[in-house]
């Protein structure tokens, strides 16, 4: 699309003008105050930690401990979302909850009175724990929010009212590849299969990376040679102005 061709060309330009930079002779000052910067940089991010990503690490499966009680609980609410109702599932989740804490109120009132101290409430520390989320945040979190909705929003009157047609074209496709989706599956299963492919693609992927990619490129290609055979067939005034 012309969008990506214009941040294609962009991307162009400021490597040229970079390398072009680069190439010209600079002066003693200019050289020594960029060698201080550089040496500024260096000394930054030789000093910054490696910045990790959660989802990322359990993707991953970085720490399996904490990847497979993710994995395994996201596994069984949805089985037990395809066996019983929403409010089955939640209400048997908020009664085993209910049971644990107090059952474990009351065995820690017991053991008190037994030995005779005064612990105070088993749980004052998670109840003394601030969660109330500031203003400040909330907006960060609305002000986050509206730029992805706004961004949908643009996205959709786009593809509706049919600023180009070929991905207009490419969205009625594929929704009508999902009613056959739609038929065979239903919205449970597809977040079954979603939440596996989750936790098994990417550490695949990590392992055969280069076979996965040589692959992918020849789809790819494909894929173009068949998106230009159609924009060559389409008449002059339906294709996209760039």
């Amino acid at each position: 699309s012309s969008d990506l061709l214009a941040f294609a060309e962009s991307s162009v330009r400021c490597l040229v003008s970079n390398i072009v930079r680069c190439r010209r002779p600079q002066s003693p000052p200019a050289m020594a105050e960029n060698a201080a910067q550089s040496e500024h940089v260096s000394s930054s991010h030789a000093d910054d930690k490696p910045v990790t990503c959660p989802v990322r690490d359990l993707i991953f499966w970085r720490d399996v401990k904490k990847s497979g009680v993710v994995f395994g609980t996201s596994l069984v609410m949805l089985l037990s979302l395809a066996a019983f109702s929403v409010i089955s599932v939640g209400a048997y989740l908020i009664l085993a909850l209910l049971s644990v804490t107090i059952s474990f109120r009351v065995y820690r009132c017991v053991i008190q009175a037994v030995q005779k101290s005064e612990e105070g409430h088993p749980f004052k520390s998670l109840l003394d724990m601030d969660i109330s989320v500031s203003s400040e945040a909330f907006h960060n979190y609305m002000n986050t929010s509206l730029l992805y909705v706004n961004k949908a929003l643009k996205v959709i009157i786009r593809l509706f009212l049919v600023a180009d047609l070929v991905d207009s074209l490419k969205l009625a496709v594929f929704m009508w590849l999902m009613t056959y989706v739609g038929a065979v599956f239903n919205g449970i299963t597809l977040l079954i299969l979603g939440l596996l492919l989750a936790f098994s693609v990417p550490i695949v992927y990590e392992r055969y990376q280069t076979q996965i990619d040589h692959y992918i490129s020849l789809v790819r290609d494909q894929i173009k040679s068949v998106i230009a055979k159609v924009h060559a067939m389409l008449p002059a005034r339906a294709k996209k102005t760039e």
